[in-house]
C-alpha cells in the first residue's frame, strides 16, 4: 500500500517537474480535495509564466489531431508543452471516453509533453471545473505553452476566451455551413483562426469566407489593434504549422507589456474569481439544503407554493 503524501510535500517535486507528483496533484485538484486547497493557493502565486492557448471549434473540425501536430512543432522550437484535453462526461456514469488522448498517442514518449485528459463532469462552457488549477500546476512544473482543447460544442463554448491568453478557433471544410455555425457565437473570440484539413479541395473557399467575415468585422471596429490571422493547416501533411507557431509567438509578443495583455490577464483573473465563487456557492447550497429538498419539493409538486417561493426557501439556508 502506497503511503499518502500530503500536497504540501508534493509541491517541491511538482516545482522540479516530477511527472508522478504533477499527476497526483492534478488528480486532487480535479477531485476538489480540500486537502490540496492551500497548496493550490501557493501554486497560483508562483504561476503566470506559461502562455495559455485555448483551442475550440465545431465538432469534427479535427482539433485533437491538430493539437498533437501543433505540440510537436512547439517541441521542435524548444518549448515544453502541457496539454489539457477536455472530454464530455457520460450522463450515466459521469466518466468520459478519452478520445482526445488516444489521438495524441504519438506524443506519449516525449518527456517534454504532458497530456492530461479531463471530463467536464457537468460543467458548462466546454471546460472542466479544475482546468485552470491544472494550468497553474503545469505552469509551475516548467511548461512553456499550455494547450487547452475544449469539448467542441458549438456557439455556447466561449468561456475559453476568458481563460486563455490566445484563443484558436478551428473550423474545417465539408461540415456544411460551418462559417454560419460559428459566426454568431465563437467567431468573435478568436485571436487566431485555423482552417484545418486544408488538403481538401473546398478548404480555399472556407478560408476566403472567414477572411471576408473578419474584414467586415474590422470595418466596424477600427480600434482593434490585433487582426486575427486565418491560417490553413493540414495535420495529414503537416502543412501550415510553422505559420501557426509563428502566429502564436506574434500574439504572445503583442500581449507582453501592453495594455491589451494586462487587460487579458485581468479578465482571466475576474473569470476565475467568479467561477470559484459559483463553485463555493454551489457546494454551500448543496450542503445547506440537503435536508430540506424533499420536503420543499413535495410542497411544490402539490402546488402549495410556486417555484420561486421554493427556490427562496432553499436559498434562505445558505450561510454567509
Amino acid at each position: 500500500m502506497s503511503r499518502f503524501v500530503s500536497s504540501r510535500d508534493l509541491l517541491p517535486r511538482v516545482l522540479a517537474g516530477e511527472v508522478p507528483a504533477v499527476a497526483r496533484l492534478l488528480s486532487r485538484a480535479e477531485a476538489a480535495d480540500p486537502e490540496c486547497r492551500e497548496t493550490l493557493g501557493e501554486i497560483y502565486g508562483r504561476a503566470g509564466k506559461a502562455h495559455v492557448v485555448g483551442i475550440t471549434g465545431v465538432p469534427g473540425s479535427g482539433k485533437s489531431t491538430m493539437v498533437a501536430v501543433l505540440a510537436a512543432h512547439l517541441r521542435k522550437a524548444g518549448h515544453k508543452v502541457g496539454i489539457i484535453a477536455i472530454d464530455p462526461s457520460s450522463p450515466y456514469s459521469g466518466g468520459a471516453i478519452m478520445g482526445d488522448r488516444i489521438r495524441m498517442s504519438d506524443l506519449a514518449s516525449d518527456e517534454g509533453v504532458y497530456i492530461r485528459s479531463m471530463a467536464t463532469r457537468g460543467a458548462l462552457g466546454g471546460m472542466a471545473r479544475a482546468t485552470l488549477d491544472a494550468v497553474d500546476i503545469l505552469d509551475v512544473a516548467g511548461f512553456d505553452y499550455i494547450l487547452i482543447e475544449t469539448v467542441g460544442v458549438g456557439q455556447d463554448e466561449v468561456e475559453i476566451a476568458s481563460a486563455s491568453h490566445t484563443t484558436l478557433v478551428v473550423s474545417a471544410p465539408g461540415l456544411g455551413d460551418e462559417v454560419q455555425a460559428i459566426k454568431a457565437g465563437i467567431l468573435e473570440i478568436a485571436d487566431v483562426h485555423v482552417v484545418s484539413k486544408s488538403d481538401r479541395p473546398d478548404a480555399r473557399s472556407t478560408v476566403s469566407d472567414l477572411k471576408q467575415m473578419l474584414t467586415l468585422g474590422m470595418a466596424t471596429d477600427a480600434k482593434t489593434a490585433w487582426r486575427p490571422p486565418v491560417i490553413a493547416t493540414s495535420s495529414l501533411k503537416g502543412e501550415g504549422f510553422d505559420e501557426l507557431v509563428s502566429a502564436l509567438g506574434q500574439h504572445k509578443a503583442f500581449l507582453e507589456g501592453s495594455d491589451a495583455g494586462r487587460a487579458r490577464v485581468r479578465r482571466i483573473a475576474e473569470f476565475r474569481m467568479i467561477k470559484t465563487a459559483e463553485e463555493l456557492l454551489r457546494r454551500r447550497f448543496k450542503e445547506s439544503s440537503a435536508g430540506r429538498v424533499a420536503a420543499v419539493a413535495d410542497r411544490l409538486a402539490a402546488r402549495e407554493i410556486s417555484p420561486y417561493v421554493a427556490g427562496e426557501q432553499l436559498l434562505d439556508g445558505i450561510g454567509a
